[in-house]
């Protein structure tokens, strides 16, 4: 199996995680949406851009790593400071969706981190 799918696939599954953490906290959150979706949208478009079409590149590398850096921060934030007690109100959902977040950007960084040390790792093997 090609490195690359594998991950293809796991940034792809944090781009889709990240869209429902961002959607819960655009639901809670009173200060509006309109700051969540100016600054959010063309992120994970550049994010799902570098994953689709620049995959094995190495500026797919670098975007795929940049994306998995912020999914794999998004549980430290909640659990720091009043992130914490937001994670505490939100339910069950909302805290299973930080810990997958955490997997994935974790695992993402570690794949995104390989293919950038080693180019031909990408390659069939």
């Amino acid at each position: 199996m090609k490195h690359n799918v594998t991950l293809t696939v796991a940034s792809l599954f944090s781009i889709l995680l990240m869209t429902i953490h961002l959607t819960q906290d655009i639901l809670r959150d009173e200060g509006g949406m309109a700051s969540y979706v100016f600054v959010t949208v063309p992120v994970l478009v550049a994010w799902l851009y570098g994953t689709l079409l620049l995959a094995g590149r190495r500026s797919g590398y670098v975007i795929m790593l940049v994306g998995s850096l912020i999914a794999a921060g998004m549980p430290v934030i909640h659990t720091m400071g009043a992130g914490s007690v937001k994670a505490r109100t939100h339910g069950a959902f909302f805290v299973w969706t930080l810990m997958a977040l955490g997997v994935t950007g974790i695992f993402s960084l570690v794949l995104s981190v390989r293919g950038l040390w080693n180019p031909q790792w990408g390659e069939a093997s």
